[in-house]
């Protein structure tokens, strides 16, 4: 039988790094540990919240024929204002974190951070450290799995085939630079009762071998037949 394993944790310390950077006492590891998955919660979250309230503000403000034509436009941008990855970097007084984004619109209006980091050193309840957020713009969106999946998750929930929405996920990687791409999808596809995977591959994606960087995602999609499962997994080069 085949063993499975995570492709970032397998290669932890060769070509993947941590995303937290702190040292503490063992007996306070798992606070530490339970604050950045707060951290990381509340930033998503909230992200989320402003991108549904500023899509209903823009509807709103529309006529009725408008409607159609601006949400999808809205819908479609939001698949690349994906959070990629967030990092923590503690020190004795100031915790840093940077947050990597597809296009990131939404947090350069004015005040949007300032907000984010007053909500957020209340909602950890941090008072002898003070919180630091910046916000890194990703060079190559469509080289994250992320995106990607965030993608191929707006394209489920409207209908679309789920064979059409994978292969014009593949399609957009081709404007980063990357070695090869691998798609999996496993749920009731297409409404079917009887549950299955499907598979695109395109290019080598060695997963065997450490010294090859390979990017990978796990992204569940809500749908009216049940939960589906999307795999992404993009090997961007070898050392």
């Amino acid at each position: 039988m085949g063993q499975k394993i995570n492709p970032l944790g397998f290669r932890l310390g060769t070509t993947q790094k941590h995303h937290s950077f702190w040292f503490t006492q063992p007996k306070n590891y798992s606070e530490g540990l339970q604050e950045d998955k707060k951290i990381r919660n509340y930033i998503k979250n909230y992200i989320q919240k402003n991108r549904k309230k500023g899509s209903n503000r823009k509807i709103e403000s529309d006529s009725s024929s408008e409607v159609i034509t601006h949400n999808r436009k809205t819908d479609s941008g939001s698949s690349s204002e994906v959070i990629t990855r967030i990092e923590i970097q503690k020190e004795i007084d100031t915790i840093h974190v940077i947050i990597h984004i597809g296009f990131p619109n939404l947090l350069k209006k004015k005040g949007a951070i300032e907000e984010l980091e007053k909500d957020l050193q209340k909602k950890i309840h941090s008072v002898n450290q003070r919180l630091n957020i910046c916000i890194e713009k990703v060079k190559e969106p469509y080289r994250e799995p992320n995106i990607l999946a965030e993608y191929i998750a707006f394209q489920l929930k409207n209908r679309v085939s789920f064979r059409k929405a994978m292969k014009k996920a593949i399609e957009l990687t081709k404007k980063a630079d990357i070695r090869g791409v691998k798609v999996k999808i496993a749920g009731r596809l297409g409404g079917k009762e009887i549950a299955r995977a499907e598979c695109i591959k395109k290019g080598r994606v060695p997963l065997q071998t450490i010294r090859a960087k390979i990017d990978y995602c796990f992204y569940p999609i809500r749908t009216i037949y049940g939960v589906l499962g999307v795999k992404i997994w993009i090997f961007v080069d070898e050392e």
